[in-house]
Order: C-alpha cells, then structure tokens, then sequence
C-alpha cells in the first residue's frame, strides 16, 4: 500500500487524538478540505504546511515525504545554551549509491586544532565527495552557535553526503 500524503496527515491526525474537525478548525479550514487530504482527493494549500507539520508534530520535510528525519535540524543557538566545545562533535555520514557506507566522528575541538595548525584531514582531503567541503566556514557556523544538520549534499549519481554537529 501506497504512502500517500493524504494517509500521511490521517495517521499524524489520529496519533495526535484529533478528530478531523478539530484538525480544520486549528487550520481554518472545512473539515471537508481535511477529508479530501486525507482522501488524496486534494493536497493542502502549501501556504498551510508549516502550521499543518507543526501541529502534527512533524517537520514539513517528514510530512511531505514520510521520511523521519535522523539527524537534528539546523538550529543557531544563543551563546548562553551552546555546549562547550570539546563536549561536540562533527558527525560526517557518506552513503553511495554504490552502497557504500562511510560514518566519521570527529571531535569538534580536533576538527578547529587540525585547521588552526593548517593541517588536512585525510578523511576530507581522501574522499572525493568531501574534498569541496569547506571545513573552516563549517567551524566558523559552529563557533557562531549552530548545531544539527549543517550539509547535505546529494550528487546527480545517488551519493549522499551529510555532515552534522551535536
């Protein structure tokens, strides 16, 4: 059976306990707009989907597509919230249509010592997918405070790169 977007939002709906007239009513809709969704009869207005993924509990990206997102969204966090860091690392993920599969954990603190010293890791300077990474705007985000999912690449051929921080 098919993952539609309609049995998507039907699904959320019912495990968040909503009844499809408090659904539209949250949305300023007609219950029977959210009947037809979930009938792939029609698709919400996408002017709606950030409040419809909100108050469903979901991202937009999951909503859409029905992917649980596996690693965190970017976020830039105040200086007051950010963790120290020798506490963070850089989470690089390489999948290859290949089926390959290629995880690297770095700690942050190596990641900035390894470039303030000038010095290449070989694990970007050796791998194709990752040599165009710039890793010192990559430490400049993180030194600014972001955290989650920082890049994500995905090449004509299938590869995909992400690179995160936590």
């Amino acid at each position: 059976m098919e993952n539609t977007l309609g049995k998507r939002i039907a699904e959320l709906r019912r495990e968040k306990g909503l009844k499809q007239d408090e659904l539209a009513e949250k949305l300023n809709v007609s219950p029977q707009a959210v009947s037809k969704w979930e009938n792939d009869q029609t698709c919400p207005d996408i002017s709606l989907l950030p409040d419809l993924a909100k108050i469903l509990g979901v991202s937009v990206d999951e909503l859409l597509s029905g992917k649980k997102a596996d690693v965190p969204a970017v976020r830039m966090l105040p200086e007051s919230e950010r963790k120290n860091i020798n506490d963070m690392m850089v989470r690089i993920v390489v999948d290859s249509c290949d089926g390959d599969k290629v995880r690297v954990n770095l700690p942050v603190a190596l990641v900035q010592v390894a470039l303030d010293m000038g010095m290449e890791l070989p694990q970007f300077s050796g791998n194709n997918m990752l040599k165009n990474i710039d890793l010192e705007k990559i430490m400049m985000l993180v030194n600014q405070g972001a955290m989650g999912n920082l890049v994500e690449v995905e090449s004509a051929d299938g590869d995909t790169v992400r690179i995160f921080v936590e």
